[in-house]
């Protein structure tokens, strides 16, 4: 790591239009990031100069032959090959490596794109948005909704007034998820790794999105404009993290956040956001951009498209603006309720008279008994599932909701 005293480079267009790349984490999700590297090297904005894994990844699709492979980012920046060190750091490795690597980077003068969830705790939420601002440097979080016009264009209806006076914003994210997703590598499913936050549960990894995208349509997005976080969080898997969770989430000077949220759920369904307001209910599916306004004389139904992160994280280096759709402090709040799912009991289990297990082997799943019902209820409250009195919510003697 180059001392924290190294000059950070002011935000400026590349000379030559085509910055340096280096991809950590190439396999997992880093496999999204080769195939838009390689789209972008297509078009002359960028080009791979070097990957880094802690153990070889050998042949890779979308990586040109003789790209150079690094054991650690400190390798990589010290390599007296000038043209394979980086302007620009992906960092798309497990999430408690997010820190170390993105500061590494910033540190060096790069840019930084960090794969989401940034962080494992708020404290190094903190430090990292501190380096950021210490250096000037970019790091653009990969919440790929923020990238959604349709998410734009949703937020600036809120602001206009067209859903009238925001009660409250409830979302339902009812998925599913097999035996082979939580098998997927030696941190699913788990709080803590030999003694390391990794906090990999329904609420701060798969719907991730709803919880950050839902907060941001509601206009709250630093950590300081969030006044409270509840969470009820439950397990139906053998795991250590949550799979079906409810949260409410109240904001300093805004609306108040209810999320319900399942991998359990008997078939997988659209996420969707709702805005429920005194005039109007806005609805926003945001895996694929569309948005419902429902007002009493009928629904107008709107779509957007994407503009993909690293693209926009390239477009602020030639702008030399430094403005992202989705910056790390635009993260905060999401943050502050990744932090309450950290710092909260463990997951109590759902009672297995309340489970269905369908498929077999790597597919088998289990299924909630009614969880989709009690989404819609907690969306609509907002409550919390323990509130409700949904079934799986009282103890084994089943004479009174857990606490």
């Amino acid at each position: 790591m180059l001392p924290a005293s190294s000059p950070a480079r002011a935000h400026r267009p590349d000379p030559s239009g085509v910055p340096t790349i280096t991809l950590a984490g190439p396999l997992g999700f880093g496999h999204d990031y080769r195939t838009r590297l390689a789209a972008l090297a297509a078009q002359g904005r960028a080009r791979l100069g070097a990957v880094v894994d802690h153990r070889d990844p050998g042949a890779l699709e979308d990586v040109p032959d003789g790209t150079p492979w690094f054991e650690t980012l400190e390798e990589n920046l010290a390599s007296p090959d000038p043209s394979v060190r980086p302007d620009v750091v992906i960092v798309s490795t497990p999430m408690h490596t997010h820190r170390a690597l993105a500061e590494t980077a910033l540190r060096a003068g790069c840019d930084v794109m960090l794969e989401k969830p940034p962080t494992p705790s708020a404290a190094d939420h903190a430090a990292l948005l501190e380096v950021v601002r210490e250096t000037g440097r970019l790091c653009q979080v990969g919440f790929q909704t923020f990238g959604s016009t349709a998410l734009d264009t949703a937020r600036q209806m809120v602001a206009d007034g067209v859903v009238g006076e925001v009660r409250h914003v409830g979302t339902v994210g009812s998925w599913t998820r097999t035996r082979a997703y939580w098998e997927r590598s030696a941190w699913a499913g788990r709080r803590r790794v030999d003694g390391v936050d990794v906090v990999d549960g329904v609420v701060t990894n798969p719907l991730a999105h709803a919880v950050v995208t839902a907060l941001e349509l509601g206009g709250v997005g630093r950590s300081e404009q969030v006044a409270s976080v509840e969470v009820d969080l439950y397990r139906a898997n053998p795991i250590e993290a949550d799979d079906t969770s409810s949260l409410l989430v109240r904001s300093v000077d805004g609306p108040t956040f209810s999320f319900a949220l399942t991998l359990c759920a008997p078939v997988r369904t659209p996420a969707r956001i709702t805005v429920h307001g005194s005039q109007a209910r806005l609805v926003l599916y945001y895996e694929t951009d569309r948005i419902e306004v429902h007002r009493p004389e009928g629904v107008e139904l709107l779509a957007g498209s994407r503009v993909p992160l690293l693209d926009d994280l390239l477009d602020a280096r030639l702008r030399g603006d430094g403005v992202l759709r989705c910056p790390l402090e635009a993260t905060g709040a999401f943050t502050q309720v990744l932090e309450t799912v950290r710092t909260a009991p463990d997951p109590r289990p759902v009672p297995p008279a309340l489970v269905t297990w369908t498929g077999e082997g790597d597919d088998a799943r289990p299924v909630v008994s009614e969880v989709e019902a009690w989404c819609d209820r907690v969306a609509d409250g907002p409550a919390l599932f323990r509130d409700l009195g949904a079934p799986w919510t009282f103890s084994a003697a089943g004479d009174h909701p857990t606490s």
